[in-house]
């Protein structure tokens, strides 16, 4: 991948994501509700709402706000009774495409979704389509100086599953994304701040987009992040500017 920079693909990543603050407090509403639901409303027993919970304090969200979607959750609130669903489907050049959603209202969601793949040249596919091409894990990226010996020692001794090396001297912590929350305390606790850090959907292999087909490419994944119903985007494509 000539001229490919992950850590230029990373800092990008985290702008765009910055830009979207004002939707993040909705989202994590809508998973902490769910996670609450459907394993309890006990954090500390409760390893998908302790991860949703922690998204809230990243996301500087009053705590009321989390009291109150946890108990809307586990019942003790009247709310709205959000689904989970995924949808599948190809972008350009054939990129993979997942898209998972919480929603109360299968029929507009499928259809706003179907729209944005289409609107843009991408095409929704089938359930099973593509999801089997990445593996669902928590990822942190550590920068180029990082000490290797110190990190990998860590990560192993925090209860990682695996930690990567780039061509940049850059590193890749991968583990079980329920791991995610404690395996990141630990590392910042022995003094390594990722750069980027999150639960995510990683590809097995990644599709390099450049020029026309990266400005198609990213309007197709624009559209489906700005649906109401839809919690996160994944993608094996790489977009160059």
């Amino acid at each position: 991948m000539a001229g490919h920079s992950k850590w230029a693909n990373i800092k990008h990543k985290k702008a765009a994501t910055d830009a979207k603050r004002g939707k993040i407090w909705t989202r994590v509403i809508k998973e902490i509700a769910v996670a609450a639901r459907l394993g309890g409303d006990d954090v500390n027993a409760n390893p998908r709402l302790r991860l949703a919970v922690d998204k809230a304090a990243d996301a500087n969200m009053p705590k009321d706000n989390v009291t109150r979607a946890i108990q809307r959750g586990a019942g003790k609130l009247e709310g709205a009774n959000y689904e989970e669903i995924r949808y599948e489907g190809y972008g350009i050049g054939g990129a993979a495409i997942v898209v998972d959603c919480l929603t109360d209202n299968k029929v507009r969601t499928v259809a706003e979704v179907r729209h944005a793949f289409s609107k843009y040249g991408g095409n929704m596919g089938a359930e099973g389509a593509v999801a089997f091409m990445f593996k669902h894990c928590g990822q942190l990226f550590y920068a180029p100086g990082t000490d290797e010996d110190k990190l990998m020692e860590a990560a192993l001794e925090a209860g990682a599953d695996d930690v990567l090396t780039d061509d940049e001297g850059g590193f890749e912590v991968l583990c079980d994304r329920y791991a995610f929350v404690t395996l990141k305390e630990k590392l910042e606790k022995a003094g390594f701040k990722a750069e980027m850090a999150e639960v995510t959907m990683k590809p097995d292999a990644e599709t390099v987009l450049t020029g026309d087909d990266a400005i198609k490419m990213q309007k197709i994944l624009d559209a489906l992040e700005n649906l109401d119903d839809v919690q996160e985007v994944f993608t094996n494509a790489i977009i160059e500017e």
